[in-house]
């Protein structure tokens, strides 16, 4: 079985300048630069496209005037991030942005340290196991990933990114990311589940993931699917990561849903001492 963990749910507003920018980490607002703030949501849009696009079509879908979008364009190519073909005239993601993603992921010090443990839950128990970052509530990025050989094959890679609040990860983001309700209800409506949950029964959840340390989702996110996910904290108690297990329902249930959990709740709380977490 070959399922995509990715469901078209939606990363942000198409327009540009859909996140919120911070200067140095602190939450402070930063001073908005229009040609990077554009430049930016062109590589985004890029990179949820399966198919290139011609120079229109990227002005259209992010608001842009077509000749500004071509001039960034130009420049974009110009330093190996964005790919053009002349003989469609249409524009992909190009190598450079592939080798800085692949760089920055290499030296992601979390990676190395959960890695691991993910490759020894997985020979244990022929599930996939993967490590996300979590990137504030707009998504979730994988960085680290253990894939099963058995049952079900997942379409998703280092690099990948899903909206932050979805499934079983979304719902430790929701427990432990110190977001207020009414912000988490409003994100929470915009998800896309193969069967969703009710708000009431989410929040629910969200407060037994609290409650417990580890966060379950058996059959909202993708039909079949159980997915099992714990957080990862840092320094200062913050959640950084979430590391997650992933496996056809009827596998998982044979497996034991607790006995994973327990398992992956544990690894987390390895990995959040590595990070300094008390």
């Amino acid at each position: 079985m070959r399922r995509s963990l990715y469901k078209g749910n939606t990363m942000g507003r198409a327009g540009v300048g859909v996140q919120a920018l911070t200067r140095g980490g602190t939450g402070r607002p930063a001073r908005q630069v229009p040609a990077v703030t554009r430049a930016v949501a062109i590589l985004r849009l890029l990179g949820r496209s399966e198919e290139s696009r011609g120079v229109n079509a990227i002005a259209r879908a992010l608001g842009l005037i077509p000749s500004t979008c071509l001039h960034i364009l130009r420049v974009l190519v110009a330093e190996e991030l964005v790919a053009f073909d002349p003989v469609t005239k249409r524009y992909r993601l190009g190598a450079g942005l592939v080798t800085m993603a692949r760089s920055a992921l290499s030296r992601n010090g979390f990676a190395e340290m959960a890695q691991p443990e993910l490759d020894r839950l997985t020979r244990r128990h022929g599930v996939t196991t993967i490590g996300v970052q979590v990137i504030g509530l707009e998504h979730i990025v994988v960085v680290a990933i253990a894939r099963s050989d058995q049952g079900l094959r997942l379409h998703v890679d280092l690099g990948s990114r899903f909206p932050a609040l979805i499934s079983a990860s979304g719902r430790c983001v929701a427990a432990f990311g110190g977001y207020p309700g009414s912000t988490l209800d409003r994100r929470f409506r915009a998800l896309r589940w193969d069967r969703p949950p009710s708000l009431g029964a989410w929040r629910a959840e969200v407060g037994a993931t609290r409650a417990n340390g580890y966060a379950v989702d058996e059959g909202n996110y993708i039909r079949g699917v159980t997915i099992i996910a714990a957080p990862v904290r840092g320094a200062r108690e913050q959640l950084t990561h979430v590391v997650v297990v992933v496996g056809v329902s009827e596998q998982v249930q044979k497996i034991g849903v607790d006995t994973l959990a327990l398992e992956l709740r544990t690894i987390a709380d390895r990995l959040s001492q590595q990070l300094g977490a008390r």
